[in-house]
């Protein structure tokens, strides 16, 4: 089987996903990794559970789990670009933990959140 998709376009991503389905939103930090569950029809994600990180085969072991549980079509991750656009130590850090989702055998868009604060904020 081919590796599973690993892109920063959604247009590619969407491409690769079935006919709905549940998005796993992920927040990967330091200590923690916040997760979010889309609904099936991708209009609306609310916030999951907040998740303890440990050694990374644990961390994947849940995550796993929550996929098979509530039937998760594909994950989106954000990467956490400069605002000029370049990639620091944390956009670094998002794409190598968006690489190690691989196992899991889903597609993985990295999504650009540099306006997202801002987004949320006019909501």
């Amino acid at each position: 089987a081919p590796p599973p998709l690993l892109t920063e376009d959604a247009g590619t991503f969407r491409a690769a996903l079935p006919d709905g389905g549940v998005l796993l939103g992920l927040d990967p930090g330091t200590r923690t990794i916040g997760t979010a569950l889309s609904d099936a029809g991708w209009r609306f994600a609310s916030a999951h559970r907040t998740l303890e990180r440990g050694k990374f085969g644990r961390d994947l072991a849940v995550l796993r789990d929550l996929c098979r549980e509530r039937q998760v079509a594909g994950i989106v991750t954000g990467l956490p670009l400069n605002m000029d656009g370049s990639a620091g130590p944390r956009a670094q850090g998002a794409r190598a933990f968006a690489r190690n989702l691989a196992p899991l055998g889903l597609p993985v868009l990295l999504w650009d959140e540099r306006w997202s604060t801002a987004a949320a904020t006019r909501a």
